[in-house]
């Protein structure tokens, strides 16, 4: 029998997927990694960034909250250059039931959560931007994360143990012969081919049934959607949590220079598509501004929707609120597909457990007893220096003095010559959509007015051969569409000036190959 190109095939580059990718390397497992589009593409790239303490899930999902601050322990000690310790802070309201508060504390205490509570006055020293109608203020182990990087930093560690990666490349369907999976069938850059394999991963989160249903196996998902809305600015130190059952519009998260306020909740049967609604919009930011009430006055940069990859098959799926946020493991083998399994569920905070129980489970079937190593085995570090506020950023500029890598290419994210150079050569195929989730460009106040075009010309000088125009017309309709919902007062101001630049100064619009 011929030696099949691979012992498994991993379907799905967020960050679950990239865990189980290392997990299986690490154990001496010869695997790929499959992704449609970039890594963290779906859910991932689409969350608020709040590495969960699992204070949220303590009352109604207590063996969740459980995983939740087991997993954020770990996390933090194997990816601390991922992590920032902004810690977290549940406010009750003074119209807000206060016996929830007095619930969450009880739930965090069975769940092993550390939990203090802070009296208003002080909270709002840490904090000044809280609510004055503040009553009570709970502190929890709450943190921000960066997924991109994490991914990276699964992915890097994979590969140093022989794993590969291919992204951009689609899976269309799954090769079972005699009840048995034998390969699967991708479309990508190099066309149409076939991957023999022993055993499949389906960690495609809300496109999990889709896949699986390219093997005939059923997975029934429940895509719970929620919009987000990015501020100008960081409005406050810690995650913001309102202290009552988990709704729309409950939690502020700070990430790098920005605020995500959040979110909502819809469950809607297509993952790849869900039109944001300026009412939804308003609707979150009404509701985050009672916790921070300058938020009403702040300036929405854009915003954007993610799908979780919920799995309740026996639930009403009208509403996602109350599905559990644990994960589920699933094995096809029943349903005449042998090697194949789903990992669907969980929460990005639970990853590394996620991609261990499937893990254990595929090394079982190709006879593998290497035991797990990854609770343990800190991830690589990153490329560039851990780098959270601007402060750091400029500091670390002027330390490495003047000359041509030290030329700023966004202005707004202090992203330099060099670090765009060192990003678009780390991988051949690395272009301006990865640079966004990789080093924020274009993410800043100006939302790649100014960035985009330098990066694009060093794209081009990078590789000639790239489309570096058509990236850069794709590029700047992404970040027209998650603008387009918060077109009001000084943002449509700033995108009337980049259609300026674009369209009368640049003429990219009537550019050839665009």
């Amino acid at each position: 029998m011929n030696r099949p190109d691979f012992d498994a095939v991993v379907i799905g580059g967020g960050v679950t997927g990239t865990g189980v990718l290392r997990d299986l390397a690490m154990r001496g497992v010869r695997c790929l990694l499959v992704e449609q589009g970039d890594l963290c593409h779906g859910t991932s790239g689409r969350f608020h960034g709040l590495l969960h303490s699992g204070a949220r899930y303590a009352v109604r999902d207590p063996v969740a909250a459980r995983e939740c601050i087991a997993e954020n322990r770990i996390v933090r000690q194997i990816a601390p250059d991922c992590v920032e310790d902004t810690g977290g802070v549940f406010c009750l309201l003074e119209e807000d039931p206060e016996e929830y508060a007095d619930r969450l504390i009880e739930a965090c205490e069975d769940a092993d959560i550390e939990i203090d509570e802070q009296a208003p006055d002080r909270a709002r020293e840490v904090d000044p931007l809280l609510s004055p109608r503040l009553a009570r203020a709970l502190e929890v182990p709450d943190a921000t994360i960066n997924p991109f990087e994490l991914a990276m930093a699964n992915v890097r560690s994979a590969e140093n143990c022989g794993a590969r990666l291919r992204r951009r490349t689609r899976v269309v369907g799954v090769v079972v012969e005699r009840g048995r999976v034998a390969g699967v069938e991708v479309e990508g850059p190099e066309g149409r081919e076939r991957i023999g394999t022993r055993a499949i991963v389906n960690a495609a989160g809300p496109w999990a049934g889709v896949v699986a249903g390219l093997a005939g196996a059923d997975v029934a998902m429940s895509p719970g959607w929620g919009v987000m809305v990015v501020m100008n600015e960081r409005l406050s130190r810690r995650v913001v949590n309102r202290c009552r059952m988990p709704g729309d519009g409950d939690i502020v998260v700070p990430v790098g220079t920005v605020s995500i306020a959040g979110t909502t909740s819809h469950v809607l049967p297509d993952p790849e598509h869900y039109e944001i609604r300026r009412a939804e919009v308003l609707a979150v930011m009404r509701a985050s501004a009672e916790l921070i009430p300058t938020l009403a006055e702040a300036r929405p940069l854009r915003v954007y929707a993610g799908a979780r990859p919920l799995y309740d098959p026996g639930h009403d799926a009208s509403r996602s609120r109350g599905m559990t946020r644990g994960h589920t493991l699933l094995d096809h083998a029943g349903e005449g597909v042998e090697g194949m399994v789903s990992i669907v569920g969980g929460k990005l905070t639970t990853y590394r457990l996620m991609a261990e129980e499937t893990a254990d489970a595929v090394c079982r079937r190709l006879g593998v007893r290497t035991p797990c190593a990854t609770a343990a085995e800190p991830l690589p570090p990153p490329r560039a220096a851990r780098r959270w506020q601007l402060g750091e950023r400029l500091t670390l500029n002027e330390e490495r003095g003047a000359g041509a890598d030290s030329d700023l290419v966004c202005e707004c994210e202090l992203i330099t010559r060099g670090e765009v150079g060192r990003f678009l050569s780390e991988r051949r195929d690395n272009g301006l959509e990865d640079g966004l989730r990789g080093l924020r460009l274009g993410m800043g106040p100006c939302q790649a007015a100014f960035c985009a075009p330098r990066a694009a010309g060093l794209l081009a000088a990078e590789d000639p051969d790239t489309p570096a125009l058509a990236q850069l017309a794709d590029f700047l309709e992404e970040r027209f569409r998650g603008a387009r919902p918060v077109l009001w007062e000084d943002q449509a101001r700033q995108m009337h000036l980049n259609e300026i630049v674009y369209r009368e100064v640049f003429s990219l619009d009537r550019a050839p190959g665009v």
